[in-house]
């Protein structure tokens, strides 16, 4: 039994002295594995290798880059120059005189409509007016200071309640009219963008029965993504493309707050439409002229790659036909080109065929780990 037991005691012992042999080969698999991805990091690509597959590499440098910003647009309506036709008390519509995409001028009828209120109104004015005209007639000697002031009151009182209806000073002072009727007339020159009603509808106040809109100016809204950083002034010249078609824009506005629903901003541009050849609700594609006003460190965007953490990287020539991949940090986008940070002035890098450099780099490890 104590031969046993020594035996027992001088094999836990040489478990504790000695390590075992699954931690070495646990260690050399540690070790491979390091030195794979060390392998992994670079690889060697031929001179005729690179001519083959159109590899170019350029020193990295400063520069200043004339560069345009492309936006999403649509074109709209002048607000500035628009005008909304609407009755401006509860009213029955009875004809119509002008329709949708009219050219109409300052002054044209409109729609005429029925109203109770205006009806009242004009009685009132009648009998505001007759007696206005009697007591002129007297004079303000003979009735009386009150009397006078108080009667020419309420003649202009009775007038300025029309004119509020939106009644013109002609149609108020033609007697031939009915009572409770009375016409709209076009306030601007212009076309007839919409007309949202029937004859007979009964509308209210507000309503909108006509949107008119001067179309030799128009606006086009460009949508610009929050994180395109920069800044023009008002009147900067931008180019607007439409059905293939180039025309000059002047900005206007540069909105500050993100629209809710497509998470971008608005830049409103103004539109020279001269030929009648541009009309609301298009689609256009904007652009916007810019350049540095310093010289910066950037590259073209097809030299920048997603390494697998989702950093931005670069691939560096940092020996003779050696390549690796070096991350970078992003920042302001230049049109096609991205300005990057974290590399010196002068480094090597591949601006055209960065997917053939990032292969061979896959491809060797790969190969190691079926080694």
């Amino acid at each position: 039994m104590n031969n046993i037991l020594k035996i027992a005691l001088f094999s836990f012992l040489a478990m504790l002295i000695t390590k075992p042999s699954y931690i070495h080969a646990e260690q050399d698999d540690h070790k491979d594995s390091d030195s794979h991805d060390e392998e992994a990091s670079s690889v060697t690509i031929t001179k005729e290798q690179q001519s083959l597959v159109n590899i170019k590499v350029e020193s990295l440098k400063l520069r200043d880059l004339d560069y345009n910003i492309y936006a999403p647009g649509e074109i709209q309506a002048n607000g500035y120059t628009s005008y909304l036709v609407s009755p401006r008390v509860n009213s029955v519509v009875m004809k119509r005189h002008k329709a949708l995409g009219d050219h109409i001028q300052q002054g044209d009828e409109l729609v005429t409509l029925f109203s109770e209120s205006v009806a009242e109104a004009q009685a009132t004015l009648k009998i505001a007016s007759a007696e206005w005209q009697r007591v002129q007639q007297l004079g303000q000697k003979v009735v009386g200071d009150k009397r006078y002031i108080t009667t020419k009151n309420d003649y202009e009182l009775a007038k300025a309640r029309l004119l509020a209806f939106g009644l013109s000073e002609d149609f108020i002072s033609d007697a031939t009219t009915s009572l409770g009727e009375y016409t709209l007339n076009a306030k601007i020159e212009g076309v007839i963008l919409s007309d949202d009603f029937q004859q007979g509808q009964r509308v209210e106040a507000g309503h909108a029965l006509m949107l008119l809109s001067d179309q030799s100016k128009l606006w086009v809204e460009a949508r610009v993504q929050p994180s395109v950083d920069f800044n023009l002034p008002t009147g900067t010249l931008a180019q607007v493309k439409v059905d293939g078609r180039l025309y000059p824009a002047k900005i206007l506005h540069e909105a500050h707050t993100i629209d809710e629903d497509t998470r971008t901003r608005v830049i409103r541009l103004l539109i020279e439409n001269p030929e009648n050849t541009l009309h609301p609700g298009e689609f256009a594609d904007v652009y916007f002229n810019l350049s540095t006003t310093q010289a910066v460190t950037a590259v073209p965007e097809n030299a920048l790659m997603r390494t697998s953490d989702g950093d931005w990287a670069v691939f560096v020539e940092e020996d003779k036909n050696q390549f690796a991949a070096r991350e970078v940090e992003l920042g302001r986008v230049l049109g096609d080109f991205h300005e990057i940070l974290g590399l010196e002035i002068g480094t090597k890098l591949v601006t055209q065929g960065v997917f053939f450099v990032a292969s061979e780099i896959n491809k060797d490890s790969f190969g190691d780990d079926d080694d």
